[in-house]
């Protein structure tokens, strides 16, 4: 059996954009980033899930966005306001893997915004599992 590489078109994608300037980056170019990783729990999952991403406070740093409101929208159109103080505060990453593979779109993929929802208990509860948005397609800092 012969494995082909990904072709970078189909590869998901996240855009992010801040003020003028937007930033596409595929999924190969997110996993180069440093890579954070959460045990947690949460409500939509059974058990202790690992979660492998980019620290949403290094991703903001390295697009060069800075504002105070992260739009996150979903493939799906569905789109929350997280306050950026939340990065830093709590961690929250955009996920790429669970348990070590890639997530599917029809399972909370490609990308899914993870709190560390046992670290903390006010994280396992409203505004926070809102917070948590899955097939993320995109970030706009205002």
């Amino acid at each position: 059996m012969s494995l082909q590489p990904a072709l970078a078109a189909d590869l998901p994608t996240l855009t992010l954009s801040a003020g003028s300037t937007t930033v596409v980056y595929d999924r190969d170019a997110l996993e180069a980033m440093p890579q954070t990783e959460i045990n947690t729990t949460s409500p939509w999952t059974e058990g202790v899930v690992h979660y492998e991403g980019v620290a949403l406070s290094h991703l903001l740093e390295v697009s060069a966005a800075d504002g105070a409101m992260a739009i996150v929208t979903a493939l799906n159109d569905y789109s929350v306001d997280i306050p950026t103080s939340d990065f830093a505060e709590f961690g929250p990453i955009l996920a790429i893997k669970r348990d070590g593979e890639y997530m599917p779109v029809s399972d909370k993929g490609p990308f899914f915004i993870v709190y560390p929802f046992d670290e903390n208990p006010e994280l396992r509860q409203q505004p926070y599992h809102g917070r948590a948005v899955w097939q993320v397609k995109a970030i706009a800092i205002p």
